[in-house]
Formats: C-alpha cells, structure tokens, sequence
C-alpha cells in the first residue's frame, strides 16, 4: 500500500518518515513553508535513535498526483480546523479503474479529538479512526522530532463508527514495523474518548505553559472531572485509566531532544508557530458542546476554549498567562 500523507506536520511527519524507513511507498502533502522545505530539503526526522533525512514525493494537494492507485491509504494528519478542506479537497479525486476516492478509498484520521472522522463519514464510504499517542514536535519548517523510544507512538486503529476489517489489520502491520504499535481496536472510539480527556490540558499549557506546578495541575483536576461528568451523561465509554496504563506499559520512553520544548502538545506548537488557530474547538469545545446537548455545565472548559481562541487569534506569545492569573479566572467562571 502506498500511504499518502495529508498534513506531513509533526504527527504526519513521524507516521511518514518511519513508514519510509521501513519500506513503505509514502507521499508528503503540506502547504506553505513546509511544503516548500520538504520539496527542496527532504523530511528530516529526529529521534532517540539519530537524526535521518528523507527525500520523499511531496505534493501540495491531489492535483499534482492525478488519478489515485487503488492500493492507496489516505492518512488525515491536519489539525481538526483544517480537516473540512482536505476532506474536501481529496473526496472527489479519481481512482485508477474508476470511482472517487471517497468512494473506494480508506480514510485514516491520525488526530486528536473525535470530530474529523465524523466529518470524514460524510464523504467517505470506509473511515478508520486513530487514537494518537505520538509526542512529535515541528521543529522548523522540513524537521519534525519524536521523542519516544523504544516505540515511537502507540496508534490503536479501528473503523469508525466501530469494527474492523483486513484493511485496519494490514495497515496495523504497516505500521507495527514501522516503529510503532498499533493495537487494532472494534471500539477506537473508547481510546480517542480517553485521549479526549487528557488533551483538555492542551488550552491550559498553550495558555500558561506546560503543566508542571501544583495549581496548574489541580485546575487540569477540575477541568478533567467536568469532561468526565459530561462523558458520564452522554453514555460513552472511554478507556480507563488502569487499561492506559497497561497498554502503555514501559514502551515509549520520552528522551529530550534538541529543538523540543519538553513536554509542549500540539496547541501550544500551533501558538508557539503563530498559526493563527487552535484545535480548542474539538477539544475543550466537544466537551461544551455534549455538556449543551446533555444538559450538563461545563464553565472551565468553556473558559479554555475562549482563552485558546482568542489567544491564537490575537497570536498572543504560548505560555504567557501565569497560572495563577488562568486560576482566578477559573474560579470566576464556576462562581468561587
């Protein structure tokens, strides 16, 4: 299978690069800067285990490809904001012996949150959701790290809405030599929902830098319990913490690297980068919005959404509202 990489940023880039360095027929696609540095450079990749640069066909979107190969595997690697466009974008390409992409492709969505593979059902007939344990960071445009060893991520794989099928297992094996383990899951969505959970924290460490003092960690407490009291409402089901832990075991050790922010997630990345947007919406939002449908109140995650918006709007610095500052405002919104 030839896998074709549609956002090659930090996760895209890590996927891609180590599909590549096990063999695997692997197409680049970005936009801008980081399109122009992986055309003219490569992809350089920097891991525990040395840096390594690959020079792989990269494309700005599917015109430059013309009609698809039908063993081709679409990897959705945007942030969620950026996933209706692509969708967009990539659903009406044709493939050889005819039909859309839409129409006989897979669909892999590698991101956080839950809310692009439900975009991606509207267009797409065979849609694989991804519960993503990557850290990557996009270092410069054209060089991407991933911290992890021996592993380099842990993917589960599934179908979306549930199941799964021999094109998840093979993509699974794929990836399983590629560096990574990738546990094929008939519930995906159990593990995306945990995952969920955890990115709630990304809006408080884009907002007041990464979660290391005790305030920061008791408000992410908080804000966690109000995500898990909207699940609870709403009937899903999400992983546990005691199967995480499990499942992670002592296979992705992180090992600092040079051009890494230790412990940065990807929304402080996007405001670190000046992009001008934020994935809060499909984050602390998707809590907002089951909390609305639910009737349940979610005030601290409300607040995360707005700072986070408004702070990749006005491209405020990452990290710059003391935590103490984010606590006050915190308390405010739930009327302490």
């Amino acid at each position: 299978m030839r896998y074709i990489i549609i956002g090659a940023g930090a996760v895209g880039g890590a996927i891609g690069g180590r599909l590549a360095e096990s063999g695997h027929d692997v197409v680049l696609v970005a936009r801008g800067a980081q399109y122009e540095a992986l055309r003219d450079r490569g992809l350089r990749l920097v891991t525990p285990d040395g840096p390594r640069t690959h020079r792989l066909p990269t494309v700005e979107g599917p015109g430059a490809l013309g009609e698809l190969r039908t063993d081709d595997v679409l990897v959705l690697a945007v942030k969620t904001q950026d996933s209706e466009a692509a969708l967009e974008a990539w659903g009406p390409v044709p493939v050889a012996g005819g039909g859309t992409a839409a129409e006989r492709l897979p669909m892999v969505c590698a991101q956080n949150g839950v809310e692009s593979q439900r975009l991606a059902l509207r267009r797409f007939r065979r849609v694989y959701g991804v519960c993503v344990w990557l850290p990557a960071t996009f270092v410069e445009p054209g060089v991407v790290s991933a911290a992890g060893t021996p592993l380099t991520g842990i993917l589960h794989l599934g179908r979306y809405p549930h199941g799964t099928d021999e094109t998840a297992h093979r993509i699974a094996a794929d990836l399983e030599k590629s560096r990574f383990e990738a546990p094929v899951a008939p519930d995906v969505t159990r593990w995306q929902y945990a995952k969920l959970l955890a990115n709630l924290a990304n809006a408080i460490e884009a907002v007041s830098g990464v979660l290391t003092s005790e305030e920061g960690l008791a408000l992410f407490d908080r804000v966690r319990a109000e995500g898990e009291a909207v699940l609870a409402a709403a009937g899903i089901a999400y992983a546990s913490a005691e199967e995480q832990k499990e499942a992670r075991g002592d296979k992705m050790r992180l090992v600092p690297l040079n051009g890494s922010e230790p412990g940065a997630g990807s929304s402080w990345q996007s405001l670190n980068r000046g992009t001008g947007t934020i994935e809060a919406d499909y984050l602390n939002g998707e809590i907002a919005l089951l909390g609305r449908l639910h009737g349940v109140p979610t005030p601290l995650n409300d607040l995360l959404q707005r700072l986070a918006n408004a702070f990749a709007r006005e491209r405020k610095q990452a990290g710059s509202m003391p935590v103490a500052e984010l606590v006050r405002l915190a308390d405010e919104a739930r009327g302490l």
